[in-house]
């Protein structure tokens, strides 16, 4: 006889934990994208992160993981109303993977599980928004990111991770997101920004990052969450989850060398924007492949990653696409390496469930084969054609009827006015030297309109009460 089910308080605790260490890292990537960003436009772009916190989470409640985790249905989507939010999962029997054989399952409660892959789905989306900076709508983003998660993000989970056609009959290997998440993510990034056109003055103006300081910090909160990103994908604590620890750790070690090498050699410095983008892009990386593959392929990988994201980064200028801040050169592309890094280099000698539970095989330095790496191009391909074409189609009905992108007035002045009615910083013009001619403006690349010099001595004019979202 079964036993009866069992809460195992060590592997819910670590669920816990990844599960808040993942939600950090949406925080992380509005403080990275907004450094990145133009002073005028920095709260809009961490906006679009926090709504995604916002909007995903219920929507994930509501039927998100029902479409993602829920039984599956055809091969494309779960069952709707298996975990639809008017129930409640409260009973001891409600642990995750629990069945007649195991009523345990993993000894965690469904609701933790469902908490984890919540802060996934919310992370997806946000990571889209860095293409699209300083020239989107927030009510066209929010109702994009309604639709993009509905129709994308939720199936797709569902056929890498929840028993569909990626995981279940193509076997290919996603551990924690590279096809699911990354590749994803940035296919639609491009669909958006070829629908949302070039910011005005791109590439001829100079749009460098306003904030390199937060720029790192937000690279290394980002660093700091992945472990919970990567090692909490094993959901179990045991060898595995440290292996993608580790595996985690030295990838991303090895893409800031990587990086700042192709910098070294390309201008002669290496910067804190190109080691912060290094680790993001190794982090990004190694993500599918961290709980398959051995430390030394890592590390190997790591340095592949960083090379070539920074190289991919300086496509959109040969192309004539505006990704603002590089989502395609380094989650599309990075998302793309790893995943077929797993074809050469994934090992049942790591981690058993590459064939016992998924079904997939070694890879080719591994004596596998070309089968693995063929199964990894398939599903990359098969999601980027689903995201973008998806992507597309969304972003171009909702610029014909409600509109996605802001007026040329308003970019020029800056998103954060026109769109949130608050600024980032204190840009009003310097008042106290000679010719003081507004240098945090211009500094921020803008003009105050309107701004004349007052006369000596006299009287403030009467006007409307001060806005104190304004900085004067």
């Amino acid at each position: 006889m079964p036993e009866a089910p069992t809460i195992d308080g060590g592997n819910t605790v670590w669920l816990l934990v990844s599960t808040a260490l993942v939600l950090l890292m949406t925080p992380g990537l509005a403080l990275f994208y907004g450094g990145l960003n133009r002073a005028k436009g920095v709260l809009n772009m961490m906006m679009m992160s926090f709504s995604a916190i916002g909007l995903i989470s219920v929507l994930w409640w509501f039927y998100g993981f029902s479409i993602a985790f829920g039984t599956d249905v055809n091969g494309f989507w779960g069952d709707p109303g298996a975990y639809l939010g008017t129930k409640t999962f409260l009973a001891e029997t409600d642990l995750w993977g629990a069945t007649a054989e195991n009523p345990s399952g993993i000894g965690v409660p469904l609701y933790v599980f469902m908490a984890f892959q919540m802060v996934f789905a919310v992370i997806t989306v946000a990571l889209i928004s860095g293409a699209i900076s300083d020239r989107a709508k927030f009510g066209g983003w929010l109702l994009f990111a309604f639709g993009w998660a509905t129709l994308v993000y939720f199936p797709v989970a569902h056929w890498v991770w929840g028993g569909g056609i990626i995981g279940a009959k193509i076997h290919a290997l996603d551990f924690a997101g590279g096809t699911a998440v990354h590749i994803n993510a940035g296919a639609a990034a491009l669909a958006v920004a070829l629908v949302l056109g070039k910011r005005l003055g791109w590439p001829r103006e100079g749009m460098k990052p306003h904030n390199i300081p937060l720029v790192a910090l937000g690279a290394g909160l980002l660093w700091f969450g992945w472990f919970g990103f990567n090692a909490g994908s094993e959901l179990t604590v045991d060898s595995v989850a440290g292996l993608a620890f580790i595996n985690t750790q030295l990838a991303t070690a090895a893409a800031v060398l990587g990086w700042i090498a192709v910098e070294w050699i390309k201008d002669k410095k290496p910067t804190m924007v190109g080691a912060s983008s290094g680790a993001v892009a190794g982090l990004v990386a190694i993500t599918p492949a961290c709980g398959f593959i051995a430390p030394w392929a890592a590390v190997l990988l790591g340095i592949v990653a960083g090379v070539v994201c920074a190289l991919a980064i300086s496509l959109k200028y040969k192309l004539g696409y505006d990704d603002s801040l590089d989502v395609v050169g380094v989650h599309f592309v990075g998302g793309w390496i790893g995943s077929l890094w797993l074809g050469l280099f994934a090992t049942n000698s790591v981690n058993a469930a590459i064939s016992d539970v998924v079904g997939a095989s070694d890879g080719l330095f591994y004596g596998g084969g070309v089968t693995q790496f063929g199964r990894q191009a398939l599903a990359g391909l098969i999601v980027t054609v689903w995201s973008f074409g998806v992507a597309w189609v969304l972003a171009f009905v909702i610029d014909k009827t409600l509109g996605f992108r802001v007026k040329a007035d308003d970019e020029v002045e800056g998103i954060d006015i026109s769109e949130h009615a608050e600024s980032g910083y204190d840009l009003s013009p310097s008042t106290g030297g000679a010719g003081g001619g507004g240098g945090a403006f211009a500094m921020a690349g803008l003009t105050p309109a309107g701004a004349k010099p007052a006369s000596p001595g006299a009287p403030e004019p009467a006007g409307a009460p001060v806005d104190e979202k304004v900085a004067r």
